[in-house]
């Protein structure tokens, strides 16, 4: 009689029509068995599977992913905040698609609604992952370590020997080298139990240990330190500011918004909370080698608080001067010539310092003066050129070859027309647009180039004259505070810490077991390790060796080379491996 396979109940042949194979009672036919409806997940279901995806590590990597990424235009497009006639610039040029990068918030990308969401997400992914973790991680450190497993044979570390003391003293024995005889906090948490008596085997004193939940704090203290850095940062952007001033020798500096060549500042900065002290440049040092190497920059500045007394002060390369409630950083420097322009009508139509940037190692500096404010009815002029601190004079030209000041000299081109000031479109101070000016010609038609030392007059082209009247020096100064700055610096530090602990803490689980036979007490002891652990056996050797009458050559060790991440729900481990020495 052939026999009918096993077939679980409820499970036929009708799949394909849904139809039951057995037939009712009656031999009618049966009845179509009703599909299997998945249950709605409901509202609630929805918000609570979007709130587990938010939460997971796999999306707070990819959203910390993204806010790199979403930072990049940051750093390759103009700023509104940091140069807002680049931002203009790069709109006339790209009449396309600089509307829709402006629209879509390209320009002040770190205050834009896009990267402020993706800074969101990213904070409460944060949290939503940390606090539960928390939560287990305080049930498990309150909690008691893992019974001892009835067999060792399967621990890829394991060591037995014999005692000439007690099993109770030998156990007792364990229990404070586990937990350290002279450290105020235990190395491992230690239960110390008894095992009643089997048909196999005698009463056992037994003691289960367990190390490195510290390796898990580590871990939390790194996420929390890494949310503390995001606030603080946030905080530190909202609340902070940073301004650009060029100071001419005895010239004087108020800390005021105005007063400031370039000011950025955070969305919930206060400009009346600026501490209003004064700063004046005394003088600049600079200090060359023979072949023009910098050695030394030194600014002389006389500093005076809201009520205080005027204080000396200098400020030097990687050693700023805290005024107010700022840091002031020595960027750069440089020379500023002093010259006096008249217009065709001999009035004076421009005098004071200019500042020329440095371009090379010997100081050639390349700089613009600007003229706006000419007679009724006459052009502006423009000049744009080279200051040359120690100029030699040759075939091709002149250039300099020392960048202190030993033969200084102007070399100015000159153009005349429509600077385009009143256009309303703000300008770099430090070019000239010459698209509605015309240069200077001399008689028989050639471009007009001026040169001036120190305290020569040159009468221009096409009326008036100027007049290079000294040279002083200038330093480009950069202010910044940022109330943040303690937190971003101690989080970090939490941050390194939490992860090296986390990283160089290891799991452990010690067992050992005990018990009196034929007059003696064996001793057997196992470990189990997280991970690949190479000082598991040796912890296991050293805890055998320090115990009670224990002698040479009494202890045996063994171990295997695989591990496993935890015990069974019954105290066994998983992942066979042979025992290699039998008691």
């Amino acid at each position: 009689m052939a026999r009918t396979p096993y077939r679980p109940e409820g499970i036929d042949d009708a799949f394909s029509t849904g139809e039951s194979s057995s037939a009712r009672p009656d031999g009618s036919a049966p009845a179509p068995a009703a599909r299997p409806t998945a249950p709605a997940i409901g509202v609630r279901g929805m918000l609570r599977w979007m709130w587990r995806q938010l939460t997971s590590m796999r999306v707070a990597l990819l959203l910390l992913m993204l806010l790199a990424v979403a930072a990049v235009p940051g750093s390759v497009l103009p700023q509104t905040s940091q140069d807002a006639a680049a931002v203009a610039a790069y709109l006339v040029d790209h009449p396309t698609t600089g509307p829709w990068l402006e629209a879509a918030g390209f320009f002040d990308v770190y205050s834009s609604v896009w990267f402020s969401a993706i800074y969101l997400l990213l904070f409460v992914s944060l949290v939503g992952c940390i606090l539960p973790r928390t939560a287990a991680h305080w049930r498990a450190l309150r909690g008691r370590p893992p019974r001892t497993p009835r067999r060792f044979a399967r621990f890829p570390a394991q060591a037995t020997g014999t005692s000439s003391a007690a099993p109770e003293a030998v156990a007792d024995a364990a229990v404070l080298h586990l937990r350290g005889r002279r450290r105020v906090l235990p190395i491992f948490r230690v239960e110390r139990g008894e095992e009643p008596a089997t048909a196999n085997r005698p009463a056992t004193a037994t003691v289960a240990a367990e190390r490195g939940y510290l390796r898990e704090s580590g871990n939390l203290l790194f996420h929390l330190a890494l949310l503390g850095l995001l606030v603080s940062v946030a905080t530190g952007q909202m609340l902070h500011y940073r301004g650009q001033a060029i100071l001419v020798e005895e010239r004087g500096f108020g800390n005021s918004v105005v007063d400031y060549d370039t000011f950025e500042n955070g969305a919930l900065f206060d400009p009346t909370s600026l501490e209003a002290f004064t700063m004046t440049l005394d003088r600049f040092e600079s200090e060359f080698d023979a072949v023009g190497t910098p050695r030394d920059f030194t600014a002389y500045v006389t500093v005076t608080e809201p009520g205080g007394e005027p204080t000396s002060e200098t400020i030097k390369v990687n050693h700023p001067l805290d005024a107010g409630d700022a840091k002031i950083y020595l960027q750069g420097n440089g020379y500023a010539p002093d010259v006096t322009v008249r217009d065709a009508d001999g009035e004076v139509a421009f005098a004071g310092p200019v500042p020329f940037i440095p371009e090379d190692q010997v100081y050639t500096s390349r700089g613009v003066i600007k003229v706006p404010d000419v007679s009724p009815g006459l052009e502006q002029i423009g000049f744009v050129g080279y200051l040359l601190p120690t100029a030699v004079m040759e075939d091709g030209g002149a250039r300099s070859v020392y960048p202190q000041p030993g033969n200084p000299q102007l070399v100015l081109d000159v153009y005349t027309g429509d600077l385009g000031l009143d256009e309303g479109v703000p300008q770099n101070v430090y070019s000239l647009d010459t698209d509605d000016m015309t240069p200077s010609t001399e008689e028989d038609g050639t471009p007009t180039t001026i040169v001036l030392g120190v305290g020569d007059t040159v009468n221009l082209p096409d009326g008036g004259s100027i007049t290079f009247e000294d040279l002083p020096r200038y330093v480009a100064l950069d202010l910044r505070h940022d109330p943040a700055l303690g937190f971003i610096l101690t989080f970090s530090l939490l941050a390194l810490g939490g992860l090296a602990v986390s990283l160089f803490t290891p799991r452990r689980r010690v067992w050992l077991r005990t018990w009196a036979e034929d007059g003696r007490t064996v001793v057997e002891v196992a470990g189990l390790a997280r991970h690949d652990d190479a000082g598991l056996q040796g912890q296991v050797d050293d805890l055998l060796a320090d115990l009670p009458g224990i002698g040479a050559g009494d202890g045996d060790t063994s171990s295997d080379d695989t591990s496993s991440d935890d015990t069974t729900t019954n105290g066994e481990a998983d992942g066979p491996a042979p025992r290699k020495a039998d008691r």
